[in-house]
């Protein structure tokens, strides 16, 4: 008798997930078949496009791009950055995403609380720039930070072995301090890093250099200084750049938006956790899943892994911006 009733929950787990699996290969082929990205989707959407928190990392947020430049339904694109900006490269590679789909579609950068040094180096790529008169942006410049022990490990009495083969292989030791040599080779670095985020920056404003070098100094400007200065087109919210992006995009009237999530995974995972264009009721199975896997991302502490520009023996950080 015991049997029967473990069967039975045996075949119901089995059909729960089996139907699980159906239901998302069906929608997965659904999207496939009408070469869009949502679920049951509308035409002619406005995609906004979420930046936030420190940039350690770009792949996600350029897959992303290039699904949307893809997708008939987003006929404009808002991205949304709330950032302070982080690791150069990354910085770089979603610059380049957002000015590859400004060639397909019209792009708008919203800018939040602050979109400043990387962030504001990926906005720079869109067409019109948008912020809120109080947003924090601008920091156009690099740093890199480095830490010298020596006086502390002198008072305990601990002294480093370093062996390195190559003359510049322990640059930035925090064992001893820069040498004059050494702070000269950063300091060109460090300027031919920041020419190259002026130069992104004149690119995608169309400002003279000079003018992109004089307001590229490193300093923060709140959003009505940097509309003064020529580095953001409007002032407003969120609302006022999805009107902006449904105007360019040839959409009349009030502009269907949906939220495009830059989180990837599984197909499967992707067909049930993804944003339809029409709003989820509170309580639906696709709004818990949702909820689910923010709860996950979340706890797993998503971002939080050491960010490196290029591995130097003791920087574990790189040039920043």
């Amino acid at each position: 008798m015991p049997a029967q009733p473990l069967r039975r929950a045996f075949g119901f787990v089995g059909g729960f997930l089996a139907l699980f699996f159906v239901l998302a290969l069906g929608m997965a082929l659904l999207r496939a078949g009408q070469g869009t990205t949502g679920f049951l989707p509308g035409t002619s959407v406005v995609a906004v496009v979420p930046l936030e928190g420190e940039i350690a990392r770009s792949d996600d947020f350029v897959e992303t791009l290039a699904d949307i430049e893809d997708d008939r339904r987003y006929v404009a694109v808002v991205v949304r950055i709330d950032s302070p900006g982080g690791a150069v490269a990354p910085s770089q590679e979603m610059y380049d995403a957002v000015r590859r789909l400004a060639e397909k579609k019209p792009v708008i950068a919203s800018l939040g609380s602050v979109a400043a040094s990387g962030g504001y180096y990926v906005a720079s790529g869109a067409d019109t720039i948008v912020a809120s008169p109080g947003t924090l942006t601008g920091s156009i410049g690099v740093i890199m930070s480095l830490t010298n022990v020596r006086g502390l490990m002198d008072k305990l009495g601990v002294e480093a072995t370093i062996v390195t083969a190559g003359k510049w292989k322990d640059t930035g030791s925090p064992f001893r301090a820069v040498t004059p040599e050494e702070r000269a080779m950063l300091q060109a670095m460090a300027d031919e890093v920041h020419t190259q985020f002026i130069d992104a920056v004149a690119a995608g404003r169309k400002l003279d250099p000079a003018r992109a070098r004089e307001v590229g100094n490193g300093r923060v400007y709140t959003g009505e200084e940097a509309k003064e200065i020529g580095l953001v087109d409007e002032l407003g919210g969120l609302e006022a750049a999805v009107r902006i992006a449904a105007t360019r995009g040839g959409i009349t009237g009030r502009p269907e938006v949906e939220r495009v999530s830059t989180r990837r995974g599984p197909w499967w995972w992707r067909a049930l956790s993804e944003q339809s264009a029409a709003p989820i009721r509170p309580g639906s199975v696709l709004a818990l899943l949702d909820a689910l896997a923010r709860q996950g991302a979340e706890a797993g502490g998503e971002g939080e892994a050491p960010r490196l520009l290029w591995r130097l023996p003791f920087v574990t950080e790189g040039f920043r911006w």
